[in-house]
């Protein structure tokens, strides 16, 4: 990764987690055994962010939801070229088997499959994403 991306990163952790401190509840009552954080990064297309934004906010968080898939916080990077065309967000699912579970039924909704055959009527919105599942450490105040 960049130095400009890690920094990014780095900056979303502060941001999700002073969130928590300032906002409806603290890390510690947020804590769920086994619970894992998915932290999920999408490269839009050029010309795509927009289109990306608005799926999430009009339909995929929602649905995620609907899923058993929980909605930590979403962010856009300040810094170019990331600030053009990537979306970080975090999601919390109670296991890795939850997730998976979650997930496949995320992608097999009638609901998700015509939003996204919708939003991409043009091409594509994402040319890149990843994917990675977090546990807290032991000395993490979030778990």
């Amino acid at each position: 990764m960049s130095r400009k991306l890690l920094s990014s990163v780095g900056a979303t952790i502060v941001v999700f987690l002073a969130g928590f401190w300032m906002g409806r509840t603290s890390p510690v009552e947020a804590q769920t055994k086994g619970r894992v954080f998915e932290l999920r990064t999408y490269t839009a297309h050029p010309g795509k962010l927009g289109a990306l934004h608005a799926r999430f906010r009009d339909h995929s968080a929602a649905l995620f939801e609907k899923h058993g898939i929980t909605n930590i916080a979403y962010w856009s990077p300040q810094d170019e070229p990331a600030s053009s065309n990537m979306l970080i967000y975090v999601l919390a699912h109670p296991s890795r088997e939850a997730a998976t579970k979650s997930w496949d039924a995320f992608r097999n909704d009638p609901a998700w499959q015509k939003a996204r055959a919708d939003s991409e009527v043009n091409g594509p919105l994402a040319s890149k994403v990843e994917s990675v599942f977090l546990e807290p450490t032991d000395y993490s105040p979030m778990k």
